[in-house]
């Protein structure tokens, strides 16, 4: 695939930054966690929670390694594909002039994405270490909605957002 968009290097800023020790910080959690409790756990564990929090099919204890997995993948992949600002799909046509701004825009939202991934998996890879540990019994009446609020809400926000910053004259 090639394109003739600009190349161009997005500094980090502090906040980017933050994002991103925060989102390696609950990958680095979620395996710690996962290995200092791994050989406490019971032979059988939960593998699915039903919309209500409660578990609802169990698997062998070694299915909580499925989590970390997925969670590092997501993570990498997320994080390669941010490196590269010039291939990610935007709604307007991009410019020597717009590019920066609009790189900015995608790369941080891109963080953004990376650390609500993290904060999810890590969230269910520690509540399904407490629930087979008998520590704690269910999901969490709020988990469900607060997902799916955030990811129907997140693609309403990023197009307002992506219109406003194409939208101003920038010089």
């Amino acid at each position: 695939m090639s394109t003739n968009r600009p190349k161009i290097i997005i500094p980090l800023q502090t906040i980017d930054i933050l994002v991103e020790l925060t989102t390696f910080s609950l990958l680095l959690f979620s395996w710690g966690y996962s290995w200092s409790n791994y050989s406490t756990l019971p032979d059988t564990i939960p593998t699915h929670f039903n919309a209500s929090g409660i578990a609802d099919d169990f698997g062998d204890k070694s299915t909580i390694w499925i989590l970390p997995i997925l969670f590092l993948t997501t993570y990498l992949l997320l994080f390669i594909v941010n490196r590269f600002p010039e291939y990610h799909n935007y709604m307007v046509k991009i410019t020597t002039e717009n590019a920066y701004r609009n790189y900015k825009f995608s790369t941080q939202t891109l963080r953004l994405i990376n650390l609500f991934c993290a904060v999810l998996f890590a969230y269910i890879n520690y509540f399904t270490i407490q629930y087979a540990l008998q520590s704690q019994q269910q999901l969490g009446q709020w988990f469900l909605p607060t997902v799916i609020a955030f990811t129907v809400l997140l693609p309403i926000f990023l197009f307002f957002r992506s219109k406003h910053i194409n939208s101003k004259q920038h010089g």
